[in-house]
């Protein structure tokens, strides 16, 4: 793949690492050292998203129009800043939940614009028939920071205190940063802005709905854009309602919880592994479908999850299945999306799937709580578990 998709490689496995190394860090820093309740948590998780997703809106046709690389160094360098910011002010004694909210927020907008630059970025540094053997590495580097990340952090943080986990995403920032800028070489210049507003600088409504636009009115896309925003924001809907029947009414201790969803990640390392030799096998579409359809049959499952030794296992089971099964369809899923959208609108799509699947994460979180205070978490789980079977009438039946 080249010296230049190595130093692109190892910066995005830095960013990983660090951002699941501070796994709810925002949270467990709110609680340990402000002695926030539930409510304040909820808030600052909630505000965090919000905004952090309503901030990045302009943000995807201001990377449009720009060259990639850079933004990435500067979306690095400004989370390194604001996530330092917190062990400073901790240290100072001047810590406060306002800070934290600010900080949230920036960094959710950030990352945002990251991943639309990447996205376009990696579309023009690897050749097209090398797209998924990269994707398939990114996916496979992030199931591996997701089974380490968590673990090593709450470790840390028991060791060396609440904000630890904070500082080193912020060094893992500053040195992917740095991996960036090893990169070298050029890029393909940005496309050019066309209208009355083409040389102020300034964004014109079109260009801000042009992403949402293009998902839209693309015969391929469309479906794939609603089926993964549904799928993925009711797996993140009712993953805290798991985590209260778990927790609460079948009384597992904390490790058992770490456990039945740290070891099935490494399904997902499995399925990205295997995604390429499948395609190679059967072709794309063919995985794709069959990928995405399996995804969708394992949440149910959970609804059957009890107390002991054999509701353990379940869960594991489950979770495995399923994040085999998106361990497979995301690098397919990832390229195929690359190269149906032209290079002139890849930043801007990027940016409004990303800003959908987070206001759709946060809408369905708070809709499936207000269902699980009114049901119980196990019916309310078992709602989005039935509503997932569905999901796969979304997926292309033809293709693209």
């Amino acid at each position: 793949m080249g010296r230049r998709f190595g130093w692109l490689w190892a910066a995005y496995a830095v960013n990983a690492f660090g951002t699941w190394l501070a796994f709810d860090a925002f949270a467990l820093v709110a609680i340990l050292v402000l002695h926030a309740g539930p409510a304040e948590v909820s808030l600052l998780t909630a505000t965090g998203l919000a905004v952090g997703t309503a901030a990045a809106v302009p943000l995807g046709p201001w990377v449009e129009f720009r060259r990639k690389r850079p933004v990435m160094i500067a979306m690095d360098l400004t989370r390194c800043a604001a996530l330092a910011s917190i062990p400073v002010a901790y240290v100072l004694g001047v810590l406060g939940l306002a800070q934290l909210v600010v900080v949230s927020v920036v960094v959710s907008a950030a990352g945002i614009a990251f991943g639309a630059a990447a996205g376009a970025y990696l579309k023009s540094l690897v050749p097209a028939e090398d797209l998924l053997v990269a994707n398939g590495r990114f996916e496979a580097t992030n199931w591996t920071a997701t089974v380490l990340g968590p673990p090593l952090g709450t470790a840390a943080i028991g060791l060396f205190g609440p904000v630890v986990t904070l500082a080193a995403d912020a060094v893992s920032h500053l040195l992917s940063a740095a991996g960036l800028r090893a990169i070298g070489g050029g890029e393909p210049p940005p496309p050019a802005r066309t209208g009355r507003s083409g040389g102020s600088g300034r964004l014109r409504r079109g260009e801000l709905l042009e992403g949402w636009r293009y998902i839209l009115t693309h015969p391929a896309l469309r479906p794939l854009f609603f089926n993964t925003v549904l799928v993925n924001a009711l797996i993140m809907a009712t993953a805290p309602l798991l985590a209260v029947l778990m927790l609460g009414d079948l009384g597992f201790a904390p490790w058992q919880y770490g456990l039945a969803f740290g070891l099935p990640c490494l399904g997902g390392i499995l399925g990205a592994r295997l995604a390429r030799p499948l395609v190679t096998r059967f072709g794309r579409h063919r995985v794709m479908r069959t990928a995405g359809t399996l995804r969708a049959c394992w949440s149910l499952g959970l609804v059957l999850v009890g107390p002991g030794a054999g509701g353990l296992l379940l869960v594991i089971v489950v979770e495995f299945a399923l994040i085999t099964c998106t361990g497979v369809f995301n690098p397919v899923f990832a390229t195929h999306r690359l190269e149906q959208v032209p290079a002139d609108r890849t930043a801007r799509t990027l940016a409004a799937w990303s800003v959908s699947g987070k206001t759709a994460v946060a809408a369905l979180t708070a809709l499936w709580g207000l269902l699980a205070a009114l049901t119980g978490p196990r019916a309310a789980i078992g709602a989005a578990g039935l509503l997932m079977l569905f999901t796969p009438l979304l997926l292309p039946r033809r293709e693209g």
